[in-house]
């Protein structure tokens, strides 16, 4: 057998927001990795998808909208113990800050930031995260090292998360359960399909990362995996930036 600090066999993940982009990417890498994954989202057919895209057939789904209160209840219900908790639901809306009110901003909130902070508490309250279990954030640059116009919602819910990926840490390192983000830049996905953006617009927007192109959902996968590994046990509180050196500049 050959050695590999990055395996996740024997391990049970749950990958919320695994319908599409970074987090169908997240779900796809861990059952490559040997992880038995349960994934879950609001979109049934889409989530079937994910499936039907996984490494091996051990897998499951639980279809839940974390904006409802009793769908967030059935999935904290319904999940078995875990080794690994990596929260990637999550949406964006652009508003300028001038129209910027409680309803918006509970709407975004709600879902990027209260559902996983509380899911992660209660599955924790519920015994339901082993000891040396990892919980991963999917966070963002922005908000946290950076800024865009009409994103000051987004971007404090994103915010909110790192401030809360800290604290968890530290309250929940003597139970051995690590807690981390992942903060990426801008990656390719299914939000470019829309057509709002040109692709004249997107070329030029990637000549301002160092790299001078956007990075791949498998990209923030990929470091998904290590943090939920046994190669990252001594990682906890920390933010790992994947943005193409976009924040250097």
């Amino acid at each position: 057998m050959i050695y590999n600090p990055f395996s996740l066999e024997n391990k049970t993940i749950l990958v919320t927001g695994a319908s599409s982009g970074i987090g169908r990417a997240i779900a796809i890498e861990c059952s490559k990795m040997g992880a038995t994954v349960i994934i879950s989202a609001r979109n049934e057919a889409r989530l079937q998808e994910t499936l039907s895209l996984m490494n091996g057939n051990n897998h499951s789904m639980i279809v839940a909208d974390l904006s409802k209160q009793s769908d967030l209840a059935h999935l904290i219900e319904k999940t078995p113990a875990l080794d690994g908790l990596v929260n990637c639901a999550g949406f964006t809306k652009t508003v300028p800050f001038q129209f910027v009110n409680a309803e918006n901003l509970n709407e975004v909130m709600a879902v990027n930031f209260t559902a996983p902070t509380v899911m992660s508490a209660q599955l924790v309250k519920n015994k339901k995260l082993t000891k040396k279990s990892s919980i991963v954030f999917i966070s963002s640059i922005s908000g946290v090292l950076c800024a865009a116009v009409g994103n000051s919602i987004y971007s404090a819910s994103k915010g909110a998360i790192q401030g809360m990926v800290k604290n968890m840490a530290l309250d929940l390192a003597p139970k051995g359960i690590r807690v981390n983000s992942v903060n990426p830049g801008m990656i390719e996905t299914p939000i470019f399909d829309a057509g709002t953006i040109t692709p004249e617009q997107l070329e030029e927007d990637k000549k301002r990362y160092p790299l001078k192109r956007y990075g791949k959902p498998e990209e923030v996968a990929y470091s998904v995996v290590y943090l939920l590994s046994d190669a990252s046990q001594w990682v906890t509180g920390s933010s790992l930036i994947i943005d193409g050196g976009y924040t250097l500049l």
